[in-house]
């Protein structure tokens, strides 16, 4: 009798995925396209690109109007909730056409933090606008979003949300590795030699650089491009400790902050208690800062390599002034190091943590949030076909494998800006 030749091995799942995100500094929609192939417990990403698009003036302007220390209304709120979402859609549309070739099947988007309500160390709320329908209807793809407020229901910080993201990419580093985002706000994920996680906010990014390029140019200028302005000036010492006194740096992590607390009326009361100072030395006090409050957040782990992202990486001398801060032992590299554009870095976390709730799987640690256990996070809004759900997987994936770039997406990434 003629044996039954054995059946080929299954293929592994594959979704395509785009993350959408727009972070503390308010001023664009990025959207990362991926690839994420399931083998096992091991999740395969192939970046496909990013595209990005800055809010148009009107819109920022509204935005930066409603957000702490700015008061608002109900109506203004309904109105940034519907032109966030319908900027989030055209860029959704954009993605899937030029990085997908329309082949995108799943949106996942972070939606605009617009409050984080923190009080005592504890997280009671958190509100992100940009409403899902509209990316729904104008993709007609299925769309999660709400990530953050499961985990603060839970108990839990509701930020960083990255950190299960960082414990995959970071598996099987040597040392104490740690991933850094710096956005408008640092958040870090630190993974000690026994594997154990901590993630946590360490204060300002490039909140007060934007609010005090903001300040004094009269608006002209929304941040400190390249850290030029920076670069010309000095650090002033007693500007410098009296930010520091801050009592939100000697909290214990898990923790979590926001322009609820670091925005431009905090900054003129620091400038306010010094007297006048020259804009590059203040521009060159708060790079000092936002590195000295990054490297002492992650000293006590003892971490031996940080891989940073964000739009800070874009900022030489606050580059410079992190790798002075965080010394010579510490190796600093950017997240393209591991192949993840760093400037899409965050988008294209949000794009796995879309694919695990569409898979019924939990997107957070509850070492890294504080919360009571492991959620699987948001809500999804149906695209125009039926919502089928793929079934759950045997096993939760334990580590994240970015696989090199098609050449078309090689040739569409931001060029990178090395670390010192």
């Amino acid at each position: 009798m003629t044996p039954h030749p054995e059946p080929p091995p299954p293929q592994a799942a594959q979704t395509t995925v785009i993350g959408l995100m727009s972070g503390t500094s308010c001023d664009a929609v990025d959207g990362a396209a991926a690839r994420i192939t399931r083998d096992g417990t091991a999740l395969h990403l192939t970046p496909l690109g990013m595209v990005s698009e800055p809010y148009d003036d009107e819109l920022r302007r509204a935005l930066a109007a409603a957000l702490p220390p700015g008061r608002t209304t109900l109506a203004d709120v309904c109105r940034l909730d519907t032109r966030i979402g319908q900027a989030f859609a055209r860029l959704a549309v954009r993605a899937d056409r030029e990085l997908c070739a329309g082949r995108a099947e799943l949106v996942a988007s972070h939606g605009q933090t617009v409050f984080h309500w923190a009080d005592g160390g504890r997280v009671h709320g958190t509100l992100q606008l940009g409403e899902p329908a509209w990316i729904a209807e104008a993709t007609g793809l299925p769309v999660v979003s709400g990530f953050r407020t499961r985990d603060v229901a839970a108990g839990g910080q509701g930020a960083p949300l990255v950190g299960l993201i960082d414990r995959m990419l970071l598996h099987g580093h040597p040392g104490v590795p740690a991933a850094l985002n710096v956005g408008g706000i640092a958040n870090a994920t630190v993974l000690t030699p026994d594997g154990t996680p901590a993630a946590f906010d360490s204060g300002p990014g490039n909140a007060l650089l934007d609010a005090a390029a903001r300040h004094f140019t009269a608006g002209r200028l929304d941040h400190d491009a390249d850290g030029r302005l920076a670069a010309r000036g000095t650090v002033h010492g007693p500007l410098l400790a009296r930010l520091l006194a801050e009592p939100y740096y000697v909290l214990p992590a898990p923790k979590t902050t926001g322009r609820e607390l670091f925005h431009s009326g905090y900054l003129r009361t620091a400038l306010d208690a010094v007297g006048p100072l020259p804009a590059p030395d203040v521009l060159a006090t708060l790079t000092r800062l936002t590195a000295r409050t990054i490297a002492d957040a992650l000293r006590p782990f003892g971490v031996t390599e940080v891989l940073a992202s964000g739009g800070g990486t874009r900022n030489p001398a606050l580059m410079t002034a992190l790798g002075q801060e965080l010394g010579a032992s510490v190796r600093l590299r950017t997240s393209d190091a591991l192949g993840l554009p760093s400037a899409a870095k965050e988008a294209y976390a949000f794009a796995v943590l879309g694919w695990l709730t569409l898979h019924g799987l939990p997107g957070t640690l509850p070492q890294c949030t504080g919360a009571a256990g492991p959620r699987v996070l948001g809500s999804i809004t149906p695209g125009r076909a039926p919502l089928r759900l793929p079934a759950v997987p045997a096993q939760a994936p334990r580590t994240l494998r970015v696989e090199p770039a098609p050449a078309a997406a090689r040739r569409r990434r931001p060029p990178a800006v090395p670390g010192p």
